[in-house]
């Protein structure tokens, strides 16, 4: 099978297209991207009895969402103890637990898609370690599933309950689900315009009650009220064809989390990361991959893994960035609730984001959204 330039490892080229919109519609609430993040909140949305419609400027999960690493880690964008000193004990816990429990509903929902596996923070040097022995102190302090580890990868921390996936067949799974369940969602359909009771999509009108905009990368276009403080990173990975010459026993990140690595159950790898390297140049809008950051994959590949399977899968993805430890989830204008900036960590807080804003969106309360909503400090 030949699939184009920039494919992710995930992608197998069956996917059957959803149309695009093709004439005026209405529903409760209107969800613009269908990613994981907007894909969670259609369902969480559908349970609490709305009509929903999802629209998406390209095809389900064509964003990060279905171009990531693959890695269901539990906790916020910065490490437990990290996020303890900035938003406070009580709040960092409870989202930590709150990941934990997407962990189970991801399990529950997409059973063929997830691998419970654990995962590896490795230390690079006596920094990262003393570091790692500072996490390890506040989360088992915490009551928090945390292990010291020695292997042969190195040495540093295993997390028992983090898992592994695919994260485009999941979002996959999940739109067909939702289509089940009486959603309608359509492709190739992007929003132009975005009020709280309308919104323009591929040319024609979506009347609503509420709309959630569901996107990580380039959210600061879509709505540029956020510009300031949602940044648009190029995250870039690499794929491998199924190795004989190595083996992970589970996912591994290195560098405080800024390279990872996966074995894919047949064998290939996937991983990511260096963009702290060229820093200026990857925060872009650009989600194309760069020599430069391709070169260092590949020397992390043969030198840190020690394999030399060919490559057959290089890309990148547009991922948006906050300054601070709590990802975007407010209402941006009335009646439009924005969701994004996750830092390279959307597979389970973007979840949350967006099962908050259905919540939200709908006028009701939940413990979630409260912490969400409480301010920060």
């Amino acid at each position: 099978m030949n699939l184009p330039l920039n494919t992710p490892i995930w992608e197998t080229g069956n996917w059957k297209k959803l149309p695009p919109v093709a004439g005026p519609l209405g529903a409760d609430v209107c969800v613009v991207g269908l990613g994981g993040s907007g894909l969670t909140a259609i369902h969480e949305l559908l349970g609490r009895g709305a009509r929903v419609i999802g629209v998406d400027a390209g095809m389900v999960a064509g964003g990060a969402a279905g171009r990531n690493g693959g890695l269901a880690l539990a906790g916020l964008a910065p490490f437990y103890h990290h996020a303890v000193l900035d938003i406070g004990q009580e709040r960092a816990l409870g989202f930590y637990r709150a990941t934990i429990e997407e962990q189970a509903r991801m399990r529950e929902a997409t059973p063929d898609c997830v691998r419970v596996t654990g995962s590896l923070r490795i230390a690079v040097d006596a920094e990262e370690g003393e570091d790692c022995l500072r996490l390890f102190e506040s989360m088992q302090s915490d009551g928090l599933p945390v292990e010291l580890y020695d292997g042969a990868e190195g040495r540093g921390l295993l997390f028992p309950g983090d898992m592994s996936f695919n994260p485009l067949a999941r979002c996959r799974s999940l739109a067909l689900q939702a289509l089940e369940r009486g959603a309608q969602l359509f492709e190739d359909s992007a929003a132009t315009e975005i009020a709280g009771d309308a919104v323009i999509a591929n040319g024609q009108t979506i009347s609503c009650g509420a709309v959630i905009v569901a996107v990580d990368g380039r959210l600061d276009l879509v709505l540029p009220e956020l510009a300031g403080r949602v940044r648009t990173a190029r995250l870039q990975m690499l794929g491998t064809e199924p190795a004989t010459d190595a083996t992970l026993e589970r996912p591994m990140y290195l560098r405080n989390g800024r390279e990872y690595v996966q074995q894919l159950e047949n064998g290939a790898f996937a991983l990511g990361g260096f963009h702290d390297m060229f820093e200026e140049e990857e925060w872009t809008h650009e989600s194309s991959p760069t020599d430069e950051i391709q070169g260092l994959l590949e020397s992390f590949l043969r030198e840190c893994i020690g394999t030399t399977a060919r490559i057959t899968h290089r890309w990148a993805a547009s991922v948006g960035y906050v300054g601070g430890t709590l990802p975007v989830m407010e209402e941006v204008r009335p009646g439009v609730w924005g969701i994004g900036g996750y830092s390279g960590t959307g597979n389970l807080v973007g979840a949350l984001s967006g099962r908050a804003a259905a919540v939200a969106a709908l006028g009701g309360k939940s413990e979630l959204l409260q912490l969400f909503q409480q301010p920060q400090g």
